[in-house]
C-alpha cells in the first residue's frame, strides 16, 4: 500500500538534447561518408586525391590561363595554361545562339522572366491560385519577346532561337505537358485491361530504350521527310512534342512506382468504403 503523500503538482522534466546529432552537415557526413571502414577509407582517398590535384588545376585553369581572345597568347600558353579566349569572344553565341545580335536584350529579358517564374514555383509559400495566371503571363511575354511581330518588335524565326533561352523553354514546356500524359500512361500500365496495359508498356519501353538525341534528330530532320509536299510543321513544335513524349515515358515510371508504394490495405479500405476507381 502506498504510504507516500500525494504530490502537490506535476512538474515535467525538460527534454534533454539527443546525445548524437541527427541533422546538419556533421550528421550527414557521418551517415553518408564515414558510416563504415570502407566508406571512411574511400572518402579519405578521394579527399587526398582532390587536394593533390587542386593546386595543379588552379595553376592551369586560373593562374596561367589566358582569358583574352588572343590567338598568339593562347599558343604561347599551350601546355601550361588554359585558353578561355574563345569563351570571352563567343559567349553570346554560346548563350543565345544565332539570335540577331542587335536584339540580344530580348532573349535575356525573356529568359530572366522564365527563370524567375521557376524559382517562385519552387517555393511552397507561393503555391497559390495566382501562380497559374503568372505562368500564363510569363509564357505570353516570353513568346512575344522572342518571336516579335508585336509591340513594334521585329519578327525572329524560331529556327534562329538557341542557347539558354531555348533550353529553358523546352525543359519547362515539355515537363509541364508531359506530367498529365505521364499520369494517364502510369494508370494505363496498371490497368486490368490487357489491350490498354500492353499499349502503355510498349510506349514506355520503346521510348525509354531510345536516346534523347535520337528523338531530337527524328523530330528535327527525319519527320519532315514523311510530311506531304508543301506541309511543314514548325521545328520548335516538333522538338517540344518529341521531348514531351520522351519525358512522359520516364515520368510515368516514377508515378507508377509511387502508386505501387501505396500499401494494398489502403486500396482494400477504399473498396470497403465503396469508393469508385477515380475516388480511390
Amino acid at each position: 500500500m502506498n504510504t507516500h503523500p500525494p504530490a502537490a503538482g506535476f512538474t515535467p522534466i525538460a527534454p534533454r538534447p539527443s546525445p548524437v546529432r541527427t541533422t546538419g552537415l556533421v550528421a550527414w557526413s557521418r551517415r553518408n561518408l564515414f558510416s563504415s571502414i570502407g566508406n571512411t577509407l574511400t572518402t579519405l582517398f578521394v579527399l587526398a586525391l582532390g587536394l593533390y590535384a587542386l593546386p595543379g588545376m588552379l595553376q592551369w585553369g586560373v593562374v596561367q590561363a589566358v582569358f583574352a581572345p588572343d590567338a598568339s597568347a593562347c599558343q604561347a600558353a599551350r601546355g601550361t595554361g588554359a585558353c578561355w579566349g574563345v569563351v570571352t569572344e563567343k559567349y553570346r553565341l554560346i548563350l543565345l545562339g544565332r539570335y540577331p545580335f542587335e536584339e540580344h536584350w530580348r532573349p535575356v529579358v525573356a529568359t530572366s522572366l522564365m527563370l524567375a517564374g521557376l524559382v517562385v514555383s519552387c517555393i511552397r509559400v507561393f503555391w497559390k491560385p495566382w501562380l497559374a495566371g503568372m505562368w500564363v503571363a510569363i509564357m505570353a511575354l516570353f513568346f512575344a519577346l522572342m518571336g516579335g511581330g508585336v509591340l513594334g518588335l521585329s519578327a525572329v524565326r524560331t529556327d534562329l532561337w538557341g542557347g539558354l533561352p531555348l533550353t529553358v523553354l523546352l525543359a519547362t514546356v515539355s515537363i509541364f505537358l508531359a506530367f498529365p500524359l505521364a499520369i494517364v500512361v502510369a494508370l494505363g500500365r496498371r490497368s486490368d485491361l490487357p489491350a490498354i496495359r500492353s499499349v502503355c508498356v510498349v510506349y514506355i519501353e520503346l521510348v525509354r530504350g531510345v536516346p534523347l538525341i535520337s528523338v531530337l534528330f527524328m523530330a528535327s530532320f527525319m519527320f519532315p521527310l514523311f510530311m506531304p509536299q508543301g506541309v511543314s510543321i514548325d521545328v520548335l513544335t516538333r522538338v517540344v512534342v518529341g521531348i514531351t513524349l520522351f519525358a512522359a515515358a520516364y515520368m510515368a515510371e516514377i508515378i507508377r512506382g509511387g502508386l505501387q508504394a501505396i500499401p494494398k490495405g489502403q486500396l482494400e479500405a477504399a473498396d470497403t468504403l465503396g469508393l469508385s476507381y477515380w475516388q480511390t
